[in-house]
This record gives C-alpha cells, structure tokens and sequence, in this order.
C-alpha cells in the first residue's frame, strides 16, 4: 500500500459502467481517491459535504439527469465543483450548466490530459471553498459564545459607534458596555478592534 497521501477525493457519476470503470482506472492511476456511482440518486444518499472533492457527472441519465443533480446540489448550497460529461449533440444543455455555475463540461470521446487538468482545477477550487468554509464555521462558533447584549455591544462597535453612544442606545453606563467590550475582546480571541472587526465583518459578509 503506498504511503502517498492521496491527491483528493473524485465522485463519479455516469450509469454506464464502462465509463466508470475507465474513470476510475485514470483517475486511481494518477493517485486521486475515485468513488463511483451508477446513478444521481444513489450519489446524493453517499455525498458527504464536509470532503474535499469534486464531481464529474455524465450530463444524460436513466433516472435524474445530470442538470437535475446540479439544481439539487445548488439547493443544498454545495460548493462541490462540477464537470460534466457530454454526448456530441448535448453542448446546449452543458452550456446551461455552466450558467448555473458547473466549472466546465467535456465531450466524448475526450483527450485524458484534458480531463486531469479540469480535475486538479476543481480540486483546488474546492480545497480554497473548504478552507473558506472553515474560516466562516470558525467566526460562527466564536461569536454563538457572545450573549445577547454583548452581540448588541459589537453591532454598535462594528458600526464605528463610540463607548458613550453605545451606552445611550442600550441604556447602560459606559463601565458596563467597557466591560461587555472586553468580554467581547475575550471570547473573540481578538487583541486589537481591527481583529474584532475581521471577525464580525467577516461573518457579515457570509450572511
């Protein structure tokens, strides 16, 4: 077995077994980690949102289509990259998939060197969205720990307002918002009002 950390995680999706077998015959070749299914539902039940990875999907299918997996996928909000496999006759509807926001799309027969180049583009696009969307859990978990005054505390300060403008908006003594700010500067593990304000535009911006 080698040693070799794996590349990334690569989902097949297509119900004609000799296409997956030579997917997965390319793919486990050059050292990514190839998981295959012969339909979009059966992958939907298998997908686990927190790999890094991405998909290559054949276009037409018995069952759910490959433009019907993609509008499933952007339901759940997935970040998954998505390259699909099409038939000759099939650039209209690739096209629409790229509309929705599908990386690129590739005709058969295709030229394997093209197909890697599309896998290791959408693995780096999915290992910056992970990366992301740990930096964005990261500020959740920090700022659930504020209670609800010192949320109303940080509001005001992201907002540029000053000690003795947040106490009149809240009612409070200035000590006491001094004191909410310093919990705040605690439980954000902020040093400066420039980390404080990272943290909560950052959040701000996900919203």
């Amino acid at each position: 077995m080698s040693l070799i950390p794996k590349k990334g995680n690569v989902y097949v999706v297509d119900d004609d077994e000799a296409v997956r077998d030579s997917l997965q015959w390319l793919l486990e070749g050059k050292d990514y980690r190839v998981k295959c299914f012969d339909s979009a539902e059966s992958f939907l039940t298998r997908y686990d949102p927190r790999e890094v990875a991405c998909l290559i999907a054949d276009i037409r299918m018995d069952g759910m289509t490959g433009l019907e997996l993609q509008d499933r996928l952007i339901e759940r909000k997935s970040p998954l990259p998505i390259v699909f496999i099409t038939g000759h006759g099939d650039v209209p509807m690739a096209v629409q998939t790229m509309k929705k926001g599908a990386m690129d799309f590739i005709e058969k027969p295709f030229k394997e060197e093209e197909l890697l180049a599309l896998v290791e583009r959408m693995l780096d696009q999915a290992r910056d969205a992970f990366s992301s969307h740990q930096e964005a859990a990261s500020r959740d978990a920090l700022l659930a720990r504020l209670t609800t005054r010192e949320a109303q505390v940080l509001e005001r300060i992201v907002a540029g307002r000053l000690n003795k403008q947040i106490a009149d908006d809240l009612g409070i003594s200035i000590k006491t918002v001094e004191a909410h700010r310093a919990n705040i500067m605690e439980k954000l593990n902020a040093n400066t009002v420039a980390d404080l304000l990272k943290i909560a535009l950052g959040a701000t911006a996900k919203a």
